[in-house]
């Protein structure tokens, strides 16, 4: 191999173009650098569409089923050369094998049934250099669609731009909250950019996922990450989960409720049919008893004697909650709300300088007994030695 000039990633399609003094452009697949990556585990397991049927993978999270029907031997992470509507395109192979089945069922796909668009070969050279010539024009594209956009006023927002392989056709992804006439748009762009036009509008969760981010957690968005099908989010899912309602904290890059919301949502649903309902206090001989606040998951509840205060709370177990309820309805008045004994906590414990390698060194200034016993050892050792010189000026 030549010496490299240089290499740029692109993570959106999850490949990396490196140039050579030779001046010819090589693609180098990043598996590991992509919008919803997969990771075949049934790799080396035998399938009778492990060689025909593969799922290929193109700009951010756009992926489509094919057949091969080029008789060429074609692997996971190989960049093809595939069938489109008008001309040709050029994806990477994300999944094939045992795994690609499984996902065809999830999406209800029949293979019989499917009309599954071709793989025509693997990309040569003219393939990729033509493949890289038309990448290499969507930003300024993007740019350009924005601002003609916004002189013709339109109420929408030109989100992505992706160029098909032969850098014939390019997709234009929007996003409008109402019905856009974009006719004369559409015009503009094709005299503008000499291709063929293809409007398609997406929701603001769809270019989160697209564009990608660093969520609250610190981690990767999670649409961006592996999430495909976006279910709708409303705030009962938060207040089952005694969230917040601030929609500040709600709401994630998007402006939208955030996905994970709706992760838990189904275990609290089971944890609140467990808890009674507390309508009225709790009466005991020691007095009535308000509820203050639930713990769902531990099934506890917590009580004060002083209502509308959270003053000397105690916890009570949700069985012994509906005990009470039932002897308050026969109207007995029990002699202790027995409260449970609140477990240990949990926190969190900081090691921060248990690997010092200065820990086991004393101080120079010693504490408590041990300074004074060093104390005393030095007064000692002075007075002997005292005594020797004496000795000595003696006997001269």
């Amino acid at each position: 191999m030549d010496d490299i000039i240089y290499k740029e990633c692109n993570c959106e399609r999850g490949i990396s173009t490196v140039k050579e003094s030779s001046e010819q452009f090589q693609f180098v697949v990043e598996k590991d650098c992509c919008k919803l990556k997969v990771h075949n585990w049934l790799e080396k397991i035998p399938s009778p569409y492990a060689e025909e049927y593969y799922e290929v993978r193109f700009k951010n999270t756009r992926k489509l089923y094919y057949k091969n029907d080029s008789g060429q031997k074609i692997e996971s992470g190989d960049i093809v050369v595939v069938e489109a509507a008008s001309g040709y395109d050029i994806g990477v192979v994300s999944m094939c094998g045992p795994l690609l089945y499984r996902q065809l069922k999830r999406n209800n796909i029949s293979v019989e049934q499917y009309d599954f668009k071709k793989i025509f070969r693997k990309a040569k050279a003219a393939d990729l250099n033509r493949w890289h010539a038309a990448i290499s024009r969507e930003h300024q594209t993007l740019i350009k669609a924005r601002k003609t956009a916004q002189q013709l006023n339109l109420n929408m927002k030109v989100g992505d731009v992706e160029f098909q392989g032969d850098g014939t056709k390019a997709i234009f992804y929007y996003i409008a909250d109402e019905r856009v006439d974009f006719r004369q748009l559409i015009k503009l762009y094709a005299e503008e950019f000499r291709i063929r036009i293809e409007m398609k509008q997406i929701g603001v969760r769809q270019e989160a996922g697209r564009i990608g981010g660093i969520g609250v957690c610190g981690m990767e968005l999670c649409c961006s990450r592996y999430m495909s099908e976006f279910k709708s989010i409303t705030t009962n899912s938060a207040r089952a989960q005694d969230l917040s309602t601030n929609p500040q904290k709600l709401t994630g890059q998007c402006g939208k409720l955030k996905c994970c919301i709706n992760y838990e949502a189904s275990t609290y649903l089971d944890a609140h049919s467990q808890i009674p309902n507390v309508s009225a206090p709790l009466e005991s001989k020691q007095g009535d008893a308000y509820l203050v606040k639930r713990d769902t998951l531990r099934g506890v509840m917590w009580f004060s004697y002083e209502k509308g205060n959270m003053i000397n709370m105690f916890p009570i177990d949700i069985e012994r909650v509906k005990e009470i309820i039932e002897l308050n309805r026969k109207g007995i008045k029990v002699d202790d709300l027995t409260p449970v004994k609140e477990p240990p906590s949990n926190e969190f414990l900081s090691g921060e300088g248990e690997e010092s390698i200065s820990r086991f060194d004393s101080n120079s200034k010693g504490t408590g007994s041990k300074k004074v016993k060093r104390n005393s050892r030095t007064k000692k050792r002075n007075r002997s030695t005292n005594v020797k010189k004496r000795g000595k000026k003696g006997e001269v």
